[in-house]
């Protein structure tokens, strides 16, 4: 399995806190990148933030920035994706700034299902249309 897919199933369940609490550790997804701990909260979106904690954590480059898609800036794009690669999809329409990142478990022939933060306010795995892909990315190791 890989080491990517294998940090982020650690953290499989990790959820938003309703009203004013947030969960810690989303809180930390946020400081690991260098971030000021009272300027976010669990629910801002924590998408990238979580697949910049989870690649830190595997020793994999990271994007180091809260957007989705500065993940189309990180590693290569691969046309024959594996599990553990980054998946970034688009949000409202294609040419939005708005996107979602997460780290593909498997695909059919329609889905992509992605292992990610951020998704129904958890750390889970969600399908997602093929059509919203923008790029599958293959990070590099660290060293």
């Amino acid at each position: 399995m890989s080491k990517l897919i294998t940090v982020a199933l650690s953290q499989y369940g990790v959820k938003e806190v309703k009203g004013s609490k947030d969960h810690p550790q989303i809180i930390n997804y946020f400081t690991s990148m260098g971030l000021n701990k009272t300027s976010y909260q669990d629910e801002t979106a924590w998408c990238s933030a979580f697949a910049n904690w989870v690649a830190k954590e595997a020793g994999y480059e990271q994007s180091k920035k809260l957007n989705a898609r500065s993940w189309l800036r990180v590693g290569s794009s691969t046309s024959a994706p594996e599990p553990g690669d980054v998946v970034v999809l688009w949000r409202e329409n294609p040419d939005s700034w708005k996107g979602h990142v997460g780290f593909l478990v498997k695909e059919s022939k329609r889905y992509v299902y992605l292992l990610g933060g951020n998704q129904g306010n958890s750390v889970s795995i969600k399908a997602y249309p093929k059509n919203r892909i923008l790029d599958y990315r293959k990070l590099r190791k660290n060293g």
